[in-house]
């Protein structure tokens, strides 16, 4: 395994796969829970790699999958750059915070991009909280002619 570059040393503790559950809503869909598993994995590179995907928590049908990168472009500001098999792409910016064992993350999209036949999305942002061997976050949505809004929440522990 090839060491860590240095500009990823404020988000190393994401390295690994977490899993747990959450749950999602919005106005235009029923309410739901889902089970997730997020890697974030390194190849020696100025970026993670991201990896996520959810099954529904009643039947473990899919429901979604990203993958993308972060990035640590300067002390205190982080990138995310993903990809989501709905013909959305998204292009986040915003802080992260360092303080003995928590991380906080605040990402707000600067880019969205979309296929002609993705659905409207115009907003996402999110927030992530990592403390130990828990990480819980937020996203919020902007979507079908809607302002941006809470949409999910979830909490995942470390199980790798």
């Amino acid at each position: 395994m090839p060491e860590l570059h240095p500009s990823l040393a404020p988000v190393a503790v994401l390295l690994g796969t977490w899993v747990g559950e959450g749950a999602g809503e919005y106005p235009t869909i029923d309410s739901f829970g889902y089970r997730e598993e997020i890697t974030f994995a390194h190849v020696g590179k100025p970026f993670l790699i991201y990896n996520q995907k959810t099954r529904a928590l009643d039947d473990g049908r899919p429901l979604h999958a990203e993958t993308g990168y972060v990035r640590v472009p300067e002390p205190g500001r982080i990138e995310l750059v993903l990809a989501h098999p709905t013909g959305v792409t998204e292009i986040a910016e915003g802080t992260i915070a360092v303080a003995d064992d928590v991380v906080d993350i605040e990402l707000s999209a600067t880019t969205i991009g979309l296929t002609s036949s993705a659905k409207s999305v115009t907003a996402l942002g999110r927030s992530f909280h990592i403390a130990g061997d828990e990480l819980t976050y937020t996203l919020r949505l902007g979507a079908v002619g809607l302002p941006l809004q809470h949409h999910l929440a979830a909490t995942l522990r470390r199980s790798v």
